[in-house]
């Protein structure tokens, strides 16, 4: 093979293509971006720092990413681009040199019970086909081993449209994998009837005792009430054998209700439906506090929990079946399939091997495939999104992560670097969201936003290296080397709480003691077992309250204000100042503008192409009638007072004319956890998982009986700053000071070293793990060293 020698030995000329090297961005206005421009390198990584609510999540997913997905949708017909979400154009002047951007957010994954990690990849999808292929007995194509997927027998009649019509006899035939008792979910339940209703009562005395059941006019209850199959003046127990089955247990059927047709069905089958459908962690708290309460939920006895039909079960390769594999460690799982050797599926076996393989090296190798999706953390379920990039051939493509290294232990950040690097030098532009000074170390360049959060924030304060920012004077700058100290002295316990023989999940019959009264941290590998021991193995009945990172409940028309109560008095307020109703004062209620119904904006539906939203012309965004603004209290109206941060709320709120001593304290509750930049007005469903975490926990420090709780904190510092972490430091300490005892999942340091008692479960993820390895206080840990754990506090507090 010959190669043509170069006679020409000048350089090349630069190519043109060769000069877009940069994402250029002018006038980004999104959220609360003051007109910021920025040039961003490609095929580099690039961390984005600042406070919480500087703006960060604004320019990297609101604005690049955003825009990059809206263009990138353009290109498709406009009949595909019909079932396709539609995006509106970000606020900004000119966003130059895009390429395609990968998102990889934090969003939790499942919401259907029958989710699980395998489901969610195409690890489920190829293990299938693997059994039907070699799996003997031999029962069927994938769908036979797909508990999604339910068997269908029928035959009949079907008329043929082909020049005479003709009728043919036909039979359809399709094998699936789902186990008929649990229809795949593994479990079934059993319904406490005494938890549904008063059987005492008749249903037009309020017979219901379910969550939203309770009104007369209700249209669920009337269905019951009207629909001719039960007496609805003759209490429950005196129903009749036929009474009774048809409320409880009746087909589905047309009937008429104050001259409208509804569907009624049995009691049993609506509760099926409407509530045991549905994944119970994404249920709203009270009703999943029903659920938890009238049903029971317990392994199928059919398919012991595997989800599978028996011949789906039976069927193996070797002495394994495929409900076998799945419940196999992942890292078990890849070697398992390593041993495999058949010619006649190589390449299947290839991108099995390369799929498990990512789970091990992204630090997931502990899950197995038939975890259900619902239960992973948000940290985890990023990493599971990551794994199908991972092995990628795609080069010159942004990938968008949000803070890769929540529920990381300081052990697995550096992995999570390498993968990071890795990406990058495949020749992808990395942009990543982050706080941690271990992954902001590793970046090429670093755009610092604030200077502060909300109003104070939308600008950009440092561009440019890791060492430029360190001697930039700004609030990350200076906090970038921030250490916590080991406490000199430490508080002793006021009692315990026992937990024995604890052995959910990779537990191994783990007793601990949890000392009360005191700042103790649990802390671990990923996997290492913390959740299971303080979610799962907490004695029922203990005064826990549990604070996590889930969604708040809620829509765009949900804010700080009604989350926590805050309106009401406010509402009242204004109501007593003016000496009109206090619903005037609510966008939800009277007061609400008629054209935009309170939103606030209007939204113009343009089928395929992007919908799009515009201020309401009638209340200029307000959200209220012109008629109420002109109420005013402290000479501010109800729309004025939405948009005050936190701060100048509690200021506002807390003397003069507008003194409201109900409303100052929860403003002051907000403004303790670190919220106080947020507006009383923002939507909940712009609040990252920590900002969720923070509210739901100042909500809870209102709770009567308060000082007896035990408060658990997943995570608190997910989403924080480098300076917000000492104020979270503080927040913790007044807490346990003030007579309460709160425990910390946490893999922060600073937490650890700020700690009265460490808890450390290890050594390992999964079965590697599951047991305590250190109990003592953060000064023997580091003085032990004995731990991973050990190793990295004490390298982080210089010992």
């Amino acid at each position: 093979m010959s190669k043509a020698t170069r006679t020409d030995t000048r350089p090349p000329a630069p190519h043109t293509a060769d000069g877009h090297d940069l994402i250029r961005v002018h006038g980004a206005r999104e959220n609360n971006l003051k007109d910021v421009s920025i040039e961003i390198p490609k095929r580099r990584l690039t961390v984005f720092t600042g406070v919480s609510g500087s703006g960060k999540s604004s320019l990297v997913f609101d604005t690049i990413a955003a825009e990059s997905q809206r263009l990138i949708n353009e290109t498709y017909s406009a009949f595909v681009q019909g079932f396709m979400p539609t995006l509106a154009r970000p606020e900004v002047d000119v966003l130059d040199g895009l390429t395609t951007a990968i998102s990889v957010d934090q969003r939790r994954m499942g919401g259907d019970p029958r989710s699980t990690v395998g489901t969610a990849t195409d690890a489920n999808a190829m293990l299938r086909i693997l059994f039907s292929r070699l799996g003997e007995p031999r029962i069927g194509p994938p769908s036979a081993y797909s508990f999604n997927t339910a068997s269908v027998r029928a035959s009949g009649a079907i008329t043929v449209e082909r020049g005479a019509k003709k009728a043919v006899k036909a039979t359809y035939e399709r094998t699936g994998g789902m186990c008929t008792r649990c229809e795949g979910r593994g479990t079934v339940s059993d319904i406490d009837l005494t938890q549904l209703y008063d059987d005492s009562r008749s249903l037009n005395e309020g017979a219901f005792t379910i969550p939203g059941w309770k009104s007369d006019s209700q249209w669920t209850v009337q269905v019951y009430a009207q629909s001719g199959f039960v007496d609805p003046d003759k209490p429950i127990r005196d129903y009749t054998e036929k009474e009774l089955r048809d409320f409880l247990y009746g087909e589905p059927v047309k009937v008429k209700v104050n001259g409208v047709n509804l569907t009624y069905e049995g009691l049993i089958p609506k509760i099926q439906k409407t509530f045991l459908s549905k994944d119970k962690e994404a249920m709203q708290p009270h009703i999943r506090a029903f659920v938890e309460r009238a049903v029971t939920f317990t392994t199928c006895p059919g398919c012991d929990g595997t989800r599978l039909s028996e011949g789906a079960r039976n069927s193996r390769i070797g002495k394994i079946s495929i409900a076998d594999a799945c419940a196999m460690e992942i890292r078990d799982l890849a070697e398992w399939v390593r041993s495999l050797d058949e010619p006649s599926v190589a390449p299947l076996l290839d991108a099995l091997r390369h799929t498990l393989d990512s789970f091990v090296e992204i630090g997931l190798g502990y899950l197995s495939l038939d975890r259900p999706a619902g239960t992973l953390s948000g940290g985890e379920a990023q990493r599971v999104r990551m794994i199908r990039h991972l092995g990628s051939s795609l080069t010159d493509v942004t990938y968008v992560f949000d803070e890769p290294t929540v529920g990381l232990h300081p052990h697995d950040i550096q992995r999570m670097n390498g993968l990071l690097l890795r990406l990058r030098d495949k020749g992808n532009t990395v942009l990543v969201v982050e706080h941690k000074p271990e992954v902001i170390a590793v970046a090429d360049h670093v755009v610092d936003l604030g200077p502060g959060a909300g109003a104070a924030g939308g600008t950009v304060c440092f561009e440019g290296t890791v060492e430029g920012l360190r001697a930039s004077g700004t609030i990350t700058g200076r906090h970038l080397d921030d250490r916590a100290r080991l406490k000199e002295s430490v508080r002793k316990p006021t009692g315990a709480l026992e937990i024995r023989g604890a052995n959910t999940h990779n537990l191994r019959d783990v007793d601990v003691d949890i000392p009360l009264g005191v700042l103790c941290v649990v802390t671990g590998v990923a996997g290492s077992g913390k959740s299971s021991l303080i979610h799962g193995s907490v004695p029922a009945g203990a005064d826990v309250v549990s604070v996590d990172q889930s969604p708040v409940k809620g829509s765009r028309r949900s804010n700080p204000a009604t989350y926590t109560g805050l309106l009401d008095p406010i509402r009242k307020a204004f109501a007593k100042a003016n000496g009109v109703k206090p619903a005037l004062f609510s966008a939800n209620s009277e007061g609400a503008c008629p054209t935009c119904n309170g939103v606030g904006v209007l939204y113009t539906d343009l089928a395929m192409m992007a919908g799009v939203a515009t201020p309401c012309e009638d209340c200029e965004g307000k959200r209220f009638q012109a008629s109420v603004l002109e109420y005013r209290l402290g000479g501010r109206d109800i729309s004025e007072v939405l948009a005050m941060p936190v701060t100048e709320a509690a200021e506002f709120f807390g003397a003069g004319e507008a003194r409201t001593p109900a409303a100052h304290r929860i403003l002051e509750r907000l403004a303790d956890v670190g919220l106080g930049y947020l507006t009383l007005g923002q939507p909940l469903t712009t609040l990252s998982g920590g900002e969720r975490q923070r509210l739901k926990l100042a909500t809870h420090m209102a709770d009567k009986g308060g000082d007896r709780f035990v408060y658990v904190l997943d995570e608190p510092t997910s989403g924080l700053h480098l300076a917000d972490v000492e104020q979270l430091l503080g927040l913790l300490d007044r807490l346990v000071d003030s007579g309460r005892s709160v425990i910390v999942v946490e893999h922060h340091q600073a937490v650890m070293a700020h700690a009265d008692w460490i808890i450390d479960l290890g050594p390992g993820a999964g079965h590697d793990g599951g047991r305590i390895v250190f109990e003592g206080t953060p000064a023997d840990l580091v003085a032990a060293r004995s731990t991973l754990t050990g190793e990295h506090l004490a390298a982080y507090v210089g010992a």
